[in-house]
């Protein structure tokens, strides 16, 4: 299969090659004529670190002089060719940049093993960048990283080690491994063992990937979660932002607030750690839905305001790419909203939770509430990779009815019915106090936006793992929702529900155990919601 795969990536490169240049070069022109800018295509096989080749599709301008022109080096994402970027790459080339789009190290037609985004994935950024200075008309002082996803987070990673990198480009990518993966030691489960499908089936394991998924398939997850807390500081931008700070690049983030991989809350903390030039756009959809359109060539406003980005860092072109707000949120109804930095965009208004199921303006304590566990109920986060991207594209939300939600197994409060339309943006935060009856307990928090018929629409959700509790010692929790921008229309209101199984993660509830949720008087359990201050939409996409 993996052969085959290499051979398909082969060939496809090959005829994508073919194809490219047939419609961009075509008949030769008459010699009087003034030749248009252009791109002529190459597949190459490059050498990157170790040895190893990595399968590449360059993109050079044509009708544009002699260059040196600025670089857009390409990582592929997890399980995708080096064909992804190149609907993209085309307009980059005709519009100057010289690009490289190549497979990721592991996966098609390039060689070596998927080491997750290791020291050699990250140093093949580098073996390109030094192979497009000897064979390209490229500028190598004048380099971007460029990726999706697997892309992304190489792409970050590389920015620490090679100062030639000027400007990053990193789409729905991670900053922090293991707090995407494994959320508040809450396995994701959905979603990785989605990738480790894609990775086999795409791709050649390497031995870092090949223990980790011995031990998921075997059922050793504790062992799984082990390995991967030991591998994820190498292979996080998180870890190396003092790197990245010391190079200053200009670094541009995009992700999806219902990214089923990589959630928005790791990408804002990395984006509040840098001290360089930066921009975060944070739409509706999940992994990758707010982008793919752009890789291929289609428009689309991400990649329209990336390459803004690109030409301001990489040209110096005085487009007000720099001038524009840092962080830009499109909300659920397509509105975008533009703030100068992350905790600018919203203002927390604090709700206390109540014995009788309210969210109150005052602390209300001394109650407790016991729940059975490990028993669903109907309220859950959606389907990994395909909820968000419901959200996204088709604006069908991740919905529940809140009457139905059982009480006997969740914890519910609803808040105050909103008299005019109201925008939470930012990243909710839930502080409560729990008494689990088992050692290990998942919990999981839902932010809905409701309506009078109580129907609801999810804002935000995060799991939450006790692992090695003492039962019938309470505890008290501080749970970060995801980050999100969502308008609430005048006449909803507000339902945090809590309960303890949620089908896309590896939950450790134990069914016929309880948690107990309190409000100490010294410590009252209470709901942050950031909601933004009522301001005029900003606009979005301007530089060019």
């Amino acid at each position: 299969m993996r052969r085959i795969a290499t051979a398909l990536a082969v060939a496809l490169a090959a005829a994508l090659t073919a194809a490219l240049t047939l419609i961009t070069i075509g008949p030769r022109a008459d010699a009087s004529q003034t030749a248009a800018p252009g791109f002529s295509t190459a597949y190459q096989r490059i050498p990157g670190a170790g040895g190893i080749e990595i399968g590449a599709v360059v993109l050079t301008p044509t009708g544009q002089g002699d260059g040196p022109f600025p670089l857009v080096v390409m990582p592929s994402s997890w399980g995708v060719p080096n064909a992804e970027y190149v609907g993209q790459g085309t307009k980059l080339a005709t519009a100057g940049f010289q690009v490289i789009s190549y497979s990721s190290r592991g996966f098609w037609d390039s060689g070596g093993g998927v080491d997750i985004a290791g020291p050699p994935t990250v140093a093949d950024v580098s073996k390109v960048i030094d192979w497009a200075g000897r064979h390209t008309p490229a500028d190598t002082s004048r380099v971007a990283a460029v990726g999706i996803s697997y892309g992304a987070g190489t792409s970050l990673l590389a920015a620490a080690k090679d100062s030639r990198i000027k400007a990053v480009g990193a789409l729905s990518g991670w900053a922090d491994l293991i707090r995407s993966l494994d959320p508040n030691d809450t396995v994701a489960l959905q979603s990785v063992a989605g990738l480790l499908a894609l990775g086999n089936i795409t791709g050649r394991p390497g031995p870092e990937m090949a223990s980790l998924q011995t031990k998921f398939v075997t059922g050793d997850f504790d062992g799984a979660i082990a390995q991967a807390s030991q591998l994820s500081p190498a292979r996080s931008a998180a870890t190396v932002v003092d790197q990245i700070n010391a190079k200053k690049p200009a670094v541009f983030l995009a992700n999806a607030f219902e990214d089923s991989i990589f959630p928005p809350s790791q990408y804002t903390d990395f984006f509040t750690s840098l001290t360089g030039p930066k921009r975060l756009l944070l739409a509706h959809g999940d992994h990758a839905t707010p982008e793919v359109t752009g890789a291929v060539g289609l428009p689309n406003e991400t990649w329209d305001e990336l390459v803004g980005w690109l030409r301001h860092y990489l040209t110096g072109a005085d487009n007000g790419a720099d001038a524009e707000a840092p962080v830009q949120l499109k909300s659920q109804r397509g509105t975008w909203r533009g703030y100068a930095s992350w905790a600018a965009v919203g203002q927390a208004r604090t709700s206390y939770l109540t014995k009788a199921g309210a969210l109150q303006g005052g602390a209300s304590t001394g109650w407790n509430r016991s729940i059975g566990a490990g028993i669903p109920t109907v309220a859950d986060s959606g389907v990994a990779l395909v909820s968000g991207a419901l959200q996204g594209l088709l604006a069908i939300p991740t919905g529940v009815v809140t009457p139905l939600v059982d009480r006997s197994f969740a914890g519910v409060w609803s808040g105050p019915t909103f008299g005019s339309a109201t925008v939470v943006n930012g990243t909710p935060k839930l502080h409560v106090t729990v008494e689990p009856s088992a050692a290990s307990t998942s919990l999981f928090a839902y932010l809905y936006d409701v309506d009078a018929l109580g129907v609801g629409s999810l804002i935000s959700h995060k799991p939450y793992t006790l692992r090695g509790a003492t039962p019938g010692k309470a505890v008290p929790l501080d749970v970060q929702l995801e980050a999100t921008s969502w308008e609430v229309p005048a006449g909803h209101h507000l339902v945090l529900v809590v309960d303890t199984v949620d089908p896309r993660y590896l939950g450790r509830s134990v069914i016929g155990s309880t948690v107990t949720f309190s409000s100490p008087a010294a410590d009252p359990s209470w709901i942050s919601v950031p909601l933004a201050a009522r301001a005029p939409p900003s606009p979005v996409c301007v530089s060019v």
